[in-house]
């Protein structure tokens, strides 16, 4: 058996008075809940007031003071609830291991076998020797070591302190006649197996306790919030077992909501103080509750990106930071945080009005080139405000909530991602994003506190590939009314009956100048691409006899487009002219979806090459029509939108 460390025994393992430990937990917990009340009070009755009662230079000057000791008191509510959740999950991974130590030695206590220091035990004679007839001797078994792998049975030793030569590595070559040995072999094996998973777990959690430690001073900046960041990080995995067992992470978002309710008030601060990542993320989680965990979330992952440098984080990081403003300022309606991360090009779900108690809910899927940047912060994100300022208009007696929903990977458009399998050309982004969006409408149909919203699902460019395929799954996109398709390049099915809400509850909006809606399909393109070819190569022969490479140059690229066109006109002369790249054009009349009056839009042409009529949908000021449309099927009066024939 591998000797156990310093510390560390099976005597100690069996004596360890576990609500110690649980004490110690409550402990921290009324420190954590202290700091927390301490900075609402700082927040609320003290510098709020100060902010709204005074105009002062002195007045100012203390208020920056309170924000301050806010901070002080955030960074102890967040430490001290890591040590608390560190001590309860030590606490429960050392009740199973303890146990089986007890069971073991109340096993060896009945059959009068002897158990020693170091985990040996020994057994009396047994059995008879069928050539002397006498008693087989006893002997000693130690547990095995786990490193000859399971089944390893150990050493075995007689009466006289030799080892058995029946017995060896490798494991028995002969039964032991004395029938105490196979018993006591099983013993000191359970000893052994509970010590080391004893062992493990006090050394995890050791290294995570020994890292809760804060730096000197006061000063609470973002390097101490890094810190905090990579505390919460080191507990979370220390903890994997204990959230494994303890959290309902590969339940339904409804057993989620129902293990939410049944905990006590105690255990909610417990997991939302030491995990707020994992506790803001997962569907089935009331609104109210992912909202503040995931705003606590997000500061933590402002620090860790903080102190980074790539582009790609601090990227991240001024899209988090325009998050963390918009939150801090007063909306109507009021935003909730409903997901955060930075997994990938980064997540995060953002709600103007609860879903849990509006009427109507909507959640929009952007798509191409959307990331958590800046731009997201300010421009994705204001579409979902747009679309709720838009339903209070058309129904001011009915609560709607706006979401909008990155919570995949979006294709993106630089050169190395147009290049990859990862590609707006390819489906992998959907089909990943997909059950990750019906997983969380599940959860908003659990968390709904009257229980039948009116729900639409909303698919913008890629995204509605995405939202496309999530209606095609079985059962459809859970809770969903109706579906809204705008800029779509196709949604993966032949036609609108196809999205598990019937044809009539599908609706399309397609701008003339929106090229995204008329990309080609994958016949079309082949044809494009062979006719460039074909094209280009007879050009460059042509130019080049008749000028000279710069001729050839000249005569290369012009025979490119006019091969290019050529062969796209002989391959969609022969194609349904309703294919798109993704499926069946929404748009079309062989869909059968309604479509909507949009803007056309300027073309790229005169767009200066950009894409303007392709974001426009959601923004009243640029598209009134389109953004009244998406309000009315939001609050479930599509009767009243305008149509536009199909094509």
């Amino acid at each position: 058996m591998t000797p156990a460390p310093a510390g560390l025994t099976w005597q100690r393992l069996r004596d360890l008075e576990l609500p110690e430990l649980t004490g110690a937990a409550d402990g921290w917990r009324a420190v954590s809940v202290f700091a927390d009340a301490a900075r609402e009070r700082v927040d609320g009755d003290m510098s709020g007031r100060l902010a709204r009662t005074q105009d002062s230079e002195s007045a100012r000057a203390a208020v920056k003071r309170l924000k301050r000791l806010s901070e002080n008191y955030h960074y102890i509510h967040t430490e001290t609830g890591l040590v608390r959740g560190a001590l309860d999950g030590l606490a429960s991974e050392l009740g199973p291991p303890q146990r089986r130590l007890r069971e073991a030695l109340d096993d060896a206590a009945s059959l009068g076998y002897t158990v020693n220091d170091n985990g040996s035990v020994d057994y009396p004679p047994g059995g008879k020797n069928e050539l002397t007839g006498e008693p087989v001797p006893g002997g000693s078994v130690v547990g095995s070591n786990g490193l000859l792998g399971a089944g390893n049975p150990g050493l075995y030793r007689d009466a006289n302190g030799m080892l058995d030569p029946a017995r060896g590595p490798g494991g028995p070559a002969l039964k032991s006649p004395n029938p105490h040995c196979a018993r006591a072999q099983d013993i000191a094996d359970r000893i052994a197996h509970a010590l080391r998973e004893a062992h493990e777990t006090d050394a995890r959690y050791s290294s995570a306790l020994n890292k809760l430690k804060a730096a000197p001073g006061l000063t609470v900046d973002s390097r101490t919030w890094a810190d905090v960041g990579s505390d919460v990080g080191v507990v979370s995995q220390a903890a994997h077992a204990y959230l494994e067992k303890h959290l309902p992470l590969d339940k339904s978002p409804a057993d989620r909501k129902e293990w939410w309710d049944h905990l006590g008030k105690e255990q909610r601060e417990e997991y939302l103080s030491a995990f707020p990542g994992v506790i803001g993320n997962l569907d089935g989680i009331p609104a109210l509750v992912r909202d503040e965990a995931n705003r606590e979330n997000l500061q933590l992952l402002i620090g860790q990106l903080d102190v980074k440098h790539d582009d790609a984080s601090r990227e991240m990081l001024g899209g988090l930071r325009r998050i963390q403003e918009k939150l801090e300022q007063d909306s109507v309606p009021p935003m909730y945080l409903l997901g955060i991360g930075d997994k990938g090009n980064g997540r995060a779900i953002i709600a103007y009005g609860n879903p849990d108690t509006a009427d109507n809910v909507s959640a929009y899927v952007p798509g191409l080139g959307t990331k958590l940047d800046a731009e997201f912060a300010d421009g994705t994100v204001n579409r979902a405000l747009q679309t709720a300022m838009g339903a209070h208009r058309v129904d001011q007696f009915s609560r709607t909530s706006s979401i909008v929903w990155l919570g995949y990977d979006a294709p993106q458009v630089t050169p190395s991602d147009l290049a990859s399998a990862k590609s707006v050309m390819f489906r992998n982004d959907a089909e990943a994003g997909a059950p990750a969006y019906n997983a969380f409408m599940e959860g908003i149909s659990a968390t709904h506190e009257g229980g039948d919203p009116h729900v639409t699902a909303i698919g913008h460019s890629y995204g509605s590939l995405t939202v496309g395929l999530a209606a095609q799954a079985k059962d459809g996109i859970p809770g969903a009314d109706d579906i809204i398709l705008v800029g779509s390049p196709g949604t993966g099915a032949d036609n609108a009956q196809d999205l598990n809400v019937g044809r009539g509850h599908v609706f399309v909006g397609a701008a003339e100048n929106d090229i995204v809606t008329k990309l080609p399909s994958h016949a079309e393109a082949s044809g494009m691409a062979s006719g460039a070819v074909g094209g280009g190569s007879a050009g460059f022969v042509l130019g080049a006899g008749m000028a000279g490479p710069p001729g050839a140059l000249v005569g290369g690229g012009a025979g490119a487009v006019v091969g290019g066109i050529a062969g796209y006109t002989a391959q969609d002369a022969q194609t349904d002219p309703s294919d798109r790249w993704f499926g069946t054009d929404p748009a079309s009349q062989d869909f059968g979806a309604t479509r909507f009056k949009v803007n056309d839009g300027a073309t790229v042409i005169e767009d200066h090459l950009k894409m303007t009529a392709h974001s426009n949908y959601f923004n009243p000021g640029k598209d009134q029509d389109s953004a009244d449309s998406i309000a009315k099927i939001v609050v479930g009066k599509s009767e009243k939108i305008k149509l536009e024939t199909p094509r």
